[in-house]
């Protein structure tokens, strides 16, 4: 058990055919193709990265298995120029950086928090959002620290966050953060 298998297990429960799902850090693609799978073909999937690596990584992958989403170029913090307010079911987040890339690259608070915002705006009621936090080595305890403190500023009559923490396992596990927006 580790955090990718809780969040995909989560997805699983949660995206049904036809859902509008954003993956906003696609590194390696994995999560986007889940999405792809989960979504069907009549949903829609956006996959986002600013690393040119994680960009070709996610398409090669959708490729080989046959999938389609739309892989975008930009910073998460972006996401809401291509989708609209309440509309989308699912996004997904891996904060931290690319396994086995530019161990330089990474994601930080300064671009962070303001995506999450903007996936929060973009959620329909009853969608969900999924974090994966990495946090140690290259880049440190400073963008863990700011998303969980922003997290427990967000309105609870409107959203509930669950974050939760490995408590006994050693060298930084990553965090699996779960977030649902209230039905209307």
């Amino acid at each position: 058990m580790n955090t990718l298998t809780i969040v995909h297990d989560f997805l699983r429960r949660h995206v049904r055919p036809g859902a509008f799902c954003i993956d906003a850090t696609a590194g390696r693609g994995r999560d986007t193709a889940l999405l792809c799978r989960l979504a069907g073909e009549q949903g829609r999937v956006l996959a986002f990265d600013i690393q040119d690596d994680a960009i070709r990584q996610t398409r090669a992958l959708l490729e080989s298995e046959g999938l389609r989403a739309e892989v975008i170029q930009d910073s998460h913090a972006n996401m809401a120029q291509y989708a609209s307010p309440g509309t989308v079911d699912c996004i997904v987040f891996n904060f931290g950086r690319l396994p086995g890339g530019d161990p330089k690259i990474f994601t930080t608070a300064a671009s962070s928090l303001p995506a999450i915002d903007a996936g929060l705006d973009l959620l329909r009621p009853g969608g969900i959002m999924a974090l994966a936090l990495y946090y140690g080595k290259e880049n440190g305890y400073d963008e863990k620290n700011a998303i969980l403190s922003h997290l427990k500023s967000i309105n609870d009559r409107i959203f509930t966050v669950l974050a939760c923490d490995w408590l006994n396992r050693r060298n930084d596990p990553p965090l699996p953060i779960f977030i649902w927006k209230e039905p209307v």
